[in-house]
C-alpha cells in the first residue's frame, strides 16, 4: 500500500448497462445500496501483488527482460519472454498464497498480477501487511444492467452493402478485415447467424492462410497487425469444440467470484454459452456478420449487420442470469471474474474490448477498473465503455478515466406508430400495431379501472375486467416491466394500450413486443391523453402501425436513460462522456440454447451504444492496424456532430453527447490528431494524485493532450496547452468560443508540410460574463479545407479560487488568507469552528505508543475506534500523527459502515503514503457512523503516535473565530485578502472552515494554540 504503480492493476466494476424489452430488463445499473464488509472480515477477495503485470512490466527483476509493448506495438503475451516472466509471477502467486495457507480460485499475470481466493479474517489482515502485496480488495457482486444503426450511421445498406462507409474501405468482406474484437459480458449464442463461420482447419495450411486454424487446443488467428491471436478451445455447459470457428475465434468463461458469492447457476450455463442475451446482442452489434436476417415474435424486420462484420468475434463470459429475466437483482457479475476476463482477452491478443458493464456515477478516475484498462490501453488495446443508464440527471456518468472512450446513448430512426383522437396525433414507438393497420376502440385510463391498488400502473391483478373488455387502456410508465403492462391488459380484456411516460421518470420511447397492439408515448403527452379519456365514457381512440402525423422524429437525440456527466472525479478536468452512439432500440442477436432456434431483439441502453463504437475502432484498426488507442478515440472525437433536442433544434449540452454523435463518414479521415499514451496518462495522475507515482512529474489536469479541453475551477485567467499531429499536409484556422467567456487561440492558423507533423497551441480562457457555479460550454474547431476538427469545451467559473488549507498558532492568533475572486461586488465569508481536535481513545484497550489507546489486532497490527458524525457537519478530519518520520509508515482508513455493532461500509476513505503521518478530510459528511482504522504497517524505530478527529459545524466553535472584512469587496480575476482571528483558546489544535458565499469552494484552517 506504499504506492498505486498502474502497472499493478486490479479489475472491475459491475453491473452491465442495458435496458431491455422489460422496463429495466437485462443489465440495467443499479447503485450500490448494500453495504460492503470492511476489509478483515471473512470472505472472497481479490489479491494483489507490488510486482509489475507482464503488460507494464519495463524490467528490473534479475533474468527476466522488459515485456511492456514499445511505442506503436500491441503485447505479445505469447512470446517466450513473456510466459517465462508470466511464469515467474505466477510462481510468486503460489508461494505468496502457500505462506498464508489460502488456495486461490483464479490468478491472472497480464493486466494484473494477482489472485482470487476465499479468505478468512486472519488471512486478509496477513496478506494485507505483507511486503509483497499492494492490496486485497474484498470480491465485489454487483447486478448485470442494456432503419438500422448501421445505415445510420452512413456504413451502407444492410441489404447489399453498398453506398457508404464499407464500400469505401474495399466492401463488407473487408471491413474490420484482420481484426479481433474481445466482449467482456453475458456470453455468447454460436449458432446465431450473425457469427456464422467456418469450421476451423488444422495448422496454418494453405488452406487456412488468412483465416483463423486451430492445432485442437487453441485457436490462432495471424492478424492485421503482424501479431497472432491464441485463445484457449474449453468445453462447458452446451458448448465444445465445435462452437468455435472462423468467425468466432475466442470463448471463454470465468465463475469463480460468482461461485464463491453462492450464486445459482440453475438458470444460466457454466460455459461461455449467453444466458441473458446481452453479450450476443453486444458482440453482434459490434462485429457481427453482413446481412443476417432478424425477426422478432414473428416480425419480419429485414437484415441486420455488425458494425465491423468482417471483423473476428472473441467471449470472455463474467456475468450469470438469475431466475426473473425481468429483474436485475438476482443476476451477478463477479468483480474477481471480471478480473479474469480482462486479462484473459488481454493475453489472448484482442484489438478492442468492448466493456458494456459499469457500477454507478464514478467516483474516481483509479478504481479497479479504471487501473485494468490503463494497462490494457497502455498494452496498444482501445477499449469503449458504457456511460451508464442513470440519466437525464446530471453527475450520474460512469468511467471517468481518459484512457478509455466513454459511450453515450442516442437515438435513430425507429419503428413507430401513431396515437389519434380528436384534436391529438402524436407517434411513439411501436413494433406491436402491425404496420400500415388500425386498431380503433372505447378508451379508459387504467387509473380508473382499479381492482387494486396503483392500478394507473397496470400491476398484475390491479385492472377491472368488467370496465377494462373491448377497451384501449391508458397505463402510466413505472415499477413494473413495460411488456407485463400489456400482458396485464390483455388478461384484463383489453384490446390495445397506450403507454404513457411520467414526467419526472424515465423518457425514453422503447420498442418493446407487447402482448396488445401498444404505442409508447413521451411524458409530454400525458396530460392531453388523460385529459381527453377522462374526460368522457369510452371515448375512442386509434392505434395506427405508422408514424402518420407528418412530422419526422428529429435524430440522433441523447436518450432520455444516458448517464450524464460532468464527473466530480479528480477536480472534473476530463469531459466524459466522450462520444455518443445509437443505443435506443437496437435490433441484434440474443441468446438460445444449444439445439434451439436464434433469437434477435430490439433493446436499448448505453450497452447498445458502446459495441457500436468498438466495431469503429474495429473498422479504423482495419485500415490502420498501428493506430494507437488514443489516435482512434481522437478521430472519433473530432468528426462528431452535435446532437438533436426532441424540437429538432441543436444541441450543444457536452455532458450529455460529448464530443457529439460519431461520424462513420468522416472520422477515418481526422485530419488532425490529439496524441496520448500512458507516460502523459501518468503525468495527469500525478497531477490531480500527488504521490500516486515516485518519478513522474506532473501535468494540470487541464494540460492532458486529448481532444477536449475542461477547466473544473476557473477564478482568473488559465491557460492550457495541446498538440496536434496532422494525418496529412494542409493549414488550419482556429475558431473558439464559450458564451459569456473570452476564449483566446495561438496561434489561430497551423501549417503542416507532411502527414506526421506535429505542432502545439495555447488556449486561454478568461471569465467575462458567464455565471459563477455553473458550467460554462463550447467548442474549438480547426477549420481546415479538407474538413474541420472539433473539440468540446468546458469551464466552471467559481466563486473564488482560495488555498486549501491555511494555518495559525496561539490561544490568541491571526492569518491572512490571499484568495483570488471569480466575481464583482461583495462576497459573504461564512465561518465554521473551531472545533477541536479530539484525541480518540478507549482506557479498556491500551496500544502501545499511542498517547490513547483502542482495540488492536495483533497480527494485522490495526488499531480501531468508533466515531459518530452529527448532522449538519461542514467538514470531518481524521488526523494520524507519529513522532517518528525517518522510518515508521503508518496508513490510514476511515469507513461509514452501518451502526457501531454492524461494520459492513457504505463509503470507504484511505490515506496509505509511505510516511508515518496520514490524514483523512472528508468534506460535507453524511451524518452517521464512521470506523476509524490506524495501521501499523512498519515500525523500526520507537516511536509515540496520537490519533485524533475534528468534526466542524457552523455556529458551534470555539475561539471567537471571525473573518475580517466581511463581507469582502472583490473584482473578478483580482486577488483580494482577509484577517482571520481567534482568541481564548485551550491548548490543543483546533479545525476550522471559510466557505465563500453559496459556493462550494472552501478554506480549511487549522490552529495550534500552544
Amino acid at each position: 500500500m506504499r504506492r498505486t504503480p498502474l502497472r499493478v492493476t486490479a479489475a472491475v466494476s459491475l453491473a452491465a448497462l442495458f435496458i431491455g424489452s422489460t422496463a429495466t430488463s437485462g443489465f440495467a445499473a443499479e447503485g450500490v445500496t448494500t453495504p460492503t464488509p470492511v476489509d478483515g472480515t471473512p470472505g472472497h477477495y481479490i489479491v494483489l501483488m507490488k510486482a509489475d503485470p507482464l503488460a507494464s512490466y519495463d524490467g528490473g527483476t534479475a533474468g527476466f527482460k522488459a515485456t511492456k509493448p514499445a511505442k506503436g506495438d500491441k503485447l505479445d503475451a505469447h512470446s517466450a519472454n513473456s510466459q517465462r516472466y508470466i511464469a515467474h509471477l505466477r510462481n510468486e502467486q503460489r508461494k505468496l498464497a502457500a505462506e498464508q495457507g489460502v488456495t486461490p480460485d483464479a490468478d491472472y499475470q497480464v493486466v494484473a498480477n494477482g489472485f482470487s481466493a476465499q479468505l478468512t479474517g486472519a488471512q486478509v489482515d496477513k496478506l494485507r501487511a505483507s511486503k509483497d502485496v499492494l492490496g486485497v480488495y474484498a470480491d465485489e457482486v454487483r447486478h448485470p444492467q442494456a432503419q438500422t444503426s448501421t445505415d445510420f450511421l452512413g456504413l451502407g445498406d444492410d441489404a447489399a452493402g453498398k453506398g457508404g462507409v464499407w464500400e469505401k474501405t474495399g466492401g463488407v468482406g473487408t471491413a474490420g478485415e484482420g481484426i479481433v474484437v474481445g466482449v467482456v459480458d453475458t456470453g455468447i449464442a454460436p449458432e446465431n447467424p450473425s457469427f456464422a463461420g467456418a469450421k476451423l482447419k488444422n495448422g496454418n495450411s494453405p488452406k487456412s492462410k488468412g483465416q483463423p486454424y486451430t492445432d485442437g487446443k487453441y485457436v490462432y488467428f495471424d492478424k492485421a497487425d503482424g501479431n497472432t491471436f491464441k485463445s484457449p478451445i474449453v468445453s462447458g455447459q452446451e458448448w465444445d469444440k465445435h462452437d468455435y470457428s472462423t468467425k468466432l475465434v475466442g470463448g471463454q468463461y470465468f465463475s469463480a467470484g460468482a461461485k464463491a458469492a453462492g450464486f445459482d447457476f440453475q438458470y444460466d450455463l457454466l460455459s461461455p454459452r449467453d444466458g441473458a442475451g446481452h453479450g450476443s446482442h453486444t458482440s453482434s452489434t459490434a462485429a457481427g456478420d453482413f446481412g443476417v436476417k432478424a425477426s422478432v415474435s414473428g416480425v419480419d424486420f429485414g437484415t441486420v449487420s455488425g458494425v465491423a462484420p468482417a471483423a473476428k468475434v472473441a467471449m470472455y463470459k463474467a456475468c450469470y442470469e438469475g431466475p426473473d429475466p425481468a429483474v436485475t437483482t438476482d443476476d451477478i457479475c463477479a468483480l474477481s471474474d471480471l478480473v479474469s476476463a480482462i486479462n484473459a482477452a488481454v493475453t489472448d491478443g484482442v484489438d478492442v474490448i468492448n466493456y458494456s458493464i459499469g457500477g454507478g456515477a464514478a467516483t474516481g478516475i483509479l478504481e479497479p477498473d479504471d487501473i485494468a484498462f490503463f494497462n490494457a490501453a497502455a498494452a496498444g488495446i482501445f477499449v469503449s465503455v458504457s456511460a451508464g443508464n442513470d440519466g437525464p440527471d446530471p453527475v450520474t456518468a460512469d468511467h471517468a478515466s481518459p484512457w478509455y472512450t466513454t459511450v453515450a446513448a442516442s437515438t435513430i430512426p425507429t419503428w413507430e406508430g401513431t396515437v389519434k383522437f380528436p384534436g391529438f396525433e402524436k407517434a411513439g414507438a411501436s413494433v406491436s400495431v402491425p404496420f400500415g393497420s388500425e386498431v380503433t376502440g372505447p378508451s379508459i385510463y387504467a387509473g380508473d379501472a382499479a381492482a387494486g391498488t396503483d392500478a394507473n400502473l397496470c400491476l398484475p391483478g390491479t385492472l377491472d375486467a368488467a370496465k377494462v373488455k373491448d377497451h384501449i387502456v391508458v397505463c402510466d410508465r413505472g415499477s413494473n416491466a413495460r411488456a407485463e403492462k400489456s400482458e396485464v391488459v390483455k388478461a384484463a380484456g383489453g384490446i390495445g394500450m397506450v403507454l404513457v411516460n411520467v414526467p419526472g421518470g424515465a423518457d425514453s420511447l422503447d420498442n418493446d413486443f407487447h402482448s396488445v397492439p401498444t404505442v409508447h408515448l413521451a411524458a409530454a403527452n400525458r396530460a392531453a391523453v388523460l385529459a381527453y379519456v377522462q374526460g368522457g365514457t369510452d371515448l375512442p381512440i386509434t392505434l395506427i402501425g405508422e408514424n402518420t402525423t407528418g412530422i419526422t422524429t428529429p435524430v440522433p437525440q441523447i436518450a432520455g436513460f444516458s448517464s450524464r456527466g460532468p464527473m466530480k472525479a479528480a477536480g472534473s478536468d476530463i469531459i466524459k462522456p466522450d462520444v455518443a452512439a445509437p443505443g435506443v432500440a437496437i435490433l441484434a442477436a440474443t441468446n438460445n440454447r444449444q439445439k434451439e432456434k436464434p433469437t434477435f431483439n430490439i433493446l436499448s441502453g448505453t450497452s447498445m451504444a458502446s459495441p457500436h463504437v468498438a466495431g469503429l475502432a474495429a473498422l479504423y484498426l482495419g485500415e490502420h492496424p498501428d493506430a494507437s488507442p488514443a489516435e482512434i478515440k481522437s478521430a472519433l472525437m473530432t468528426t462528431a456532430y452535435d446532437t438533436v433536442n426532441a424540437d429538432g433544434s441543436r444541441s450543444t449540452d457536452v455532458f450529455a453527447q460529448g464530443a457529439g454523435q460519431v461520424d462513420a463518414k468522416r472520422y477515418l479521415q481526422p485530419g488532425l490528431l490529439y496524441l496520448n499514451g500512458a507516460q502523459d496518462w501518468a503525468e495527469y495522475i500525478e497531477g490531480v494524485l500527488p504521490g500516486t507515482f515516485d518519478d513522474v512529474k506532473p501535468i494540470d489536469a487541464s494540460d492532458l493532450n486529448v481532444a477536449s479541453i475542461a477547466i473544473g475551477t476557473l477564478a482568473s485567467e488559465q491557460t492550457v496547452t495541446r498538440t496536434v499531429t496532422a494525418t496529412a499536409p494542409g493549414m488550419y484556422t482556429a475558431v473558439a468560443s464559450i458564451p459569456g467567456v473570452n476564449v483566446t487561440v495561438e496561434p489561430k492558423v497551423l501549417s503542416f508540410a507532411k502527414a506526421g507533423e506535429s505542432k502545439s497551441f495555447t488556449v486561454t480562457f478568461d471569465n467575462s460574463s458567464a455565471p459563477v457555479e455553473k458550467w460554462a460550454t463550447g467548442s474549438l474547431t480547426w477549420k481546415g479545407q479538407s474538413g474541420d476538427v472539433r473539440s468540446p469545451l468546458a469551464v466552471f467559473p467559481v466563486t473564488a479560487a482560495a488555498p486549501a488549507e491555511v494555518s495559525g498558532t496561539g490561544v490568541d492568533g491571526s492569518a491572512s488568507v490571499k484568495i483570488t475572486s471569480g466575481v464583482n461586488g461583495t462576497m459573504a465569508l461564512n465561518v465554521n469552528g473551531l472545533a477541536p481536535l479530539q484525541l480518540l481513545t478507549d482506557p479498556d484497550n491500551p496500544v502501545d505508543g499511542h498517547s490513547g489507546d483502542g482495540k488492536s489486532g495483533d497480527e494485522n497490527k490495526d488499531v480501531s475506534w468508533i466515531v459518530e458524525v452529527p448532522e449538519g457537519t461542514t467538514l470531518s478530519r481524521f488526523d494520524l500523527d507519529s513522532s517518528d518520520d525517518a522510518g515508521s509508515d503508518l496508513d490510514l482508513t476511515v469507513y461509514r459502515v452501518v451502526s457501531p455493532t454492524d461494520l459492513r461500509y457504505y463509503q470507504k476513505w484511505q490515506s496509505a503514503t509511505a510516511s508515518a503521518d496520514e490524514q483523512v478530510t472528508i468534506p460535507a459528511p453524511t451524518a452517521g457512523t464512521y470506523l476509524v482504522v490506524a495501521n501499523i504497517y512498519s515500525a523500526p524505530n520507537p516511536m509515540t503516535w496520537d490519533m485524533t478527529y475534528a468534526n466542524v459545524a457552523p455556529g458551534a466553535g470555539q475561539g471567537a473565530f471571525t473573518a475580517t472584512p466581511n463581507p469582502l469587496s472583490v473584482t473578478r480575476g483580482e486577488d483580494v485578502s482577509y484577517d482571520l482571528s481567534w482568541s481564548g483558546l485551550a491548548a490543543g489544535k483546533y479545525l476550522g472552515v471559510v466557505q465563500y458565499g453559496d459556493s462550494d469552494v472552501r478554506t480549511i484552517v487549522t490552529v495550534d494554540a500552544k
